[in-house]
């Protein structure tokens, strides 16, 4: 995701391929969310792999829950998050922080004829054993750049 000019058609398309594929409207389908600690080796049966994101407030730890940053740690690199299509009444459930994700670091952008801000790309379900006013406090989000 890191690298598309506009993330939000990348992950349409995404979506309509699996909608395509199983004859099912795409306003039903939502994206669910897996997290790696490796690499893969082959594509996903459906979705898609995003890397290079960038988590401020928090990090993944070992167990790939969210956790506290490290001492003096802004910004800490995200794992390889799996796109998952399905429908939203399949979604997985587990404790989670719906994480914000913005294309840059500013946390602000034009509202566009969509109603969402040009700088905001999606919530990212992310698992932890934290409540999720915890990680608001914290002001944990994930973005796609750093400013340089």
């Amino acid at each position: 995701m890191p690298n598309f000019f506009f993330v939000q058609a990348f992950m349409t398309g995404v979506m309509q391929n699996f909608a395509r594929k199983y004859t099912i409207p795409i306003d039903t389908i939502e994206f669910d969310f897996a997290f790696l600690g490796a690499a893969p080796t082959a594509a996903p049966e459906d979705g898609a792999y995003t890397h290079g994101l960038y988590i401020e407030g928090a990090r993944m730890n070992d167990q790939l829950k969210l956790d506290e940053a490290l001492p003096k740690v802004l910004f800490s690199p995200m794992c390889i998050i799996v796109l998952k299509p399905c429908e939203a009444d399949k979604l997985s459930k587990y404790p989670h922080y719906a994480c914000p994700c913005y294309r840059t670091t500013d946390r602000r952008g034009v509202l566009a004829t969509t109603g969402h801000s040009s700088n905001f790309v999606m919530f990212i379900r992310v698992p932890t054993d934290h409540t999720p006013e915890h990680w608001i406090t914290a002001g944990a989000a994930m973005f796609n750049s750093l400013a340089d």
